[in-house]
């Protein structure tokens, strides 16, 4: 039963490290950037910032924080898939001890 618990909450896992890696990636794409960057290249606006320049200081606090979040569910979720490999290997079949 442990086993099946510790699959069920690894595909939680999953699903909350996509989500959270895909809101990081928005996060980052709405950033202000600190030089020219490929916009100025092509001619976009590639200094301005769609919220203001104290906005732009909030959105770095803000994807520090939820990077750091990030981390700490990958490193919890290869904690628990490693304990769940771990408790898998005691229950296999050795070939030939029959």
């Amino acid at each position: 039963m442990a086993l099946f618990a510790a699959g069920w909450l690894s595909h939680v896992l999953n699903i909350v490290v996509i989500g959270l890696g895909l809101f990081l990636i928005l996060l980052v794409l709405i950033q202000r950037g600190k030089g020219g960057g490929l916009a100025g290249a092509f001619g976009g606006a590639g200094g301005s910032s769609p919220f203001g320049s104290r906005a732009a200081d909030q959105f770095v606090k803000i994807t520090l924080w939820f990077a750091g979040v990030w981390v700490l569910v990958i490193m919890i979720h290869v904690k628990i898939v490693k304990n769940d490999t771990v408790s898998g290997t005691d229950q296999s079949v050795i070939p030939g001890s029959q």
